[in-house]
Order: structure tokens, then sequence, then C-alpha cells
């Protein structure tokens, strides 16, 4: 399991228990019409955005969250390149085959095949292109899924709370049946904060953060593969990986400021 969210909810779900018990509200806080409010609705909310084809890899989409692939780091992808790239130089593409097993990475794995088998550079660049724009797509959808729901959440939320206070105008004259109707209220808005907030959007940054890692690992693999094809030299190969590396990191520090 990925320690950092194991801690990170940890701690989060630690400090909101101290203080709603410092409070006294923690034995308020289950209230079970609150929940299927924010919850039910935003499924629903959810379910009309989005069809059943992106809807079907949510649970994958968690499992990753929970327990992250194991992904070569990019230094040891551009080391495997440029020594496939040496083997090649020396040897010829075709003992690239006897090496396959050594590669860090399935995407790495098939590119080198389709070298190997013959495939024209022009095709190979289109398949290698193709997947990665189908992966990059298929990582948005599943981040614009929590995202939305972290979007949804809290509007439902708002409108538990006022159908709460609807029902404490109501029942204005029973100060029992408004004490019920206005721990509704309450709840509604804590729930629905508190699932976007600690939820759907720490989900939504999270699986971005590894479909940056995955979209980059696989474009230096296509970089490199095509530079192995079309017969550069390792030295040159390695200097094009780093220096395409450097210019990704550079995009990625602009665009997140």
């Amino acid at each position: 399991m990925d320690l950092m969210t194991l801690l990170g909810a940890t701690i989060g779900i630690g400090v909101i228990v101290f203080v709603l018990s410092a409070g006294g509200m923690l034995r308020f806080l289950l209230n079970w019409e609150a929940i299927v409010l924010i919850f039910g609705g935003t499924l629903g909310s959810v379910m009309i955005s989005y069809p059943w084809a992106a809807l079907k890899w949510t649970s994958s989409s968690m499992k990753i969250v929970l327990f992250p692939p194991k992904r070569p780091p990019i230094a040891d992808l551009i080391r495997s390149i440029v020594s496939f790239s040496e083997l090649s130089k020396k040897n010829g593409i075709e003992a690239l085959a006897g090496e396959l097993r050594a590669s860090p990475h399935a995407f790495l794995t098939d590119a080198i095949q389709m070298m190997v088998d013959g495939v024209d550079i022009h095709i190979l660049r289109e398949r290698m292109e193709h997947d990665i724009n189908t992966t990059r797509l298929r990582h948005q959808q599943q981040t614009n899924i929590f995202t939305s729901a972290g979007t949804f959440a809290p509007i439902f939320g708002l409108l538990g709370t006022l159908i709460g206070v609807v029902q404490v105008l109501r029942n204005i004259s029973n100060p029992a049946m408004m004490g019920s109707s206005m721990a509704i209220a309450m709840t509604a808005s804590f729930y629905g904060i508190f699932s976007a907030n600690f939820l759907f959007l720490p989900i939504a940054s999270k699986l971005g953060y590894y479909s940056d890692e995955d979209i980059l690992s696989r474009e230096i693999i296509a970089k490199g593969v095509l530079s192995i094809y079309e017969g550069d030299v390792p030295w040159l190969v390695s200097k094009k990986l780093e220096g395409y590396l450097s210019l990704a990191l550079r995009r990625k520090a602009k665009t997140v400021k």
C-alpha cells in the first residue's frame, strides 16, 4: 500500500476525529440521511456525466491510488535504452531480441519487439504515438471523474443544508424536530466538504501525478527507440533523452505555476 496515502488518511481522519471529540460533536456525526444525500447524489451526478465505458475503470483507479504500480525511474529507463543502443550498434538490431527480458517497461519491450520484427519506422512511430495518446486520454477521463465528484459533493452538501433549514422552519414550533432538522443541515455540509477535499479531489490529484509519470516514461521510450532505429550512436541517444527530459520537466514546472 502507498505509504503517503496511508499516512495522509491517518493524519486527516485523526485530526477531524480529535476536533469533533473535543467539541463533543462526534456522536452527532453519523446521520444516514445526510450520507445518502451526499454520496447518493454525487454518484448519480457522476453517472449522468460519464458513460459506463469510463466509469468501469473507476475501481482500477482506486486500486492504483492505494497500491500504485511499480514503474522504473526515468533515469533507469534512459540507462536501459542507452544499453540497448550500445548493443544494437555493436551487434545489430536483431541482437536486441535476446535482451527483451531485461527490459524494465512493457512499452519498451513492445516497441523493441516491433523494431526487431522490422516494422517500418513510420508505422512504429504512429503505433507508439497512438498508444501514448490513448493512455493519456484514459488517464484524463479517470482524473476528470473524481474531479467532477469533488465538485458535485459540496453542492449536495449545500442542498442538504437548505433542506434542513426548510425542515427547521416547518417545525419551528416543535423544538425536538428542529434539533433533528438542524443535524441534517450541518452534517450534510460536513460530508459534502469532507468528501470533496479529503476523498475525491486528492484522488484526482494523485491519479494526475501517476498519469504524468506514466506518459513521460512512454514518451522517453518512444524517443529512445526511434533514435536507436535511426542509427544514432549511444552518446547521442543519451543526450537526446536527457534533453527531452529536461524540456518536459521545465514545461511541467511552468504548468504548475
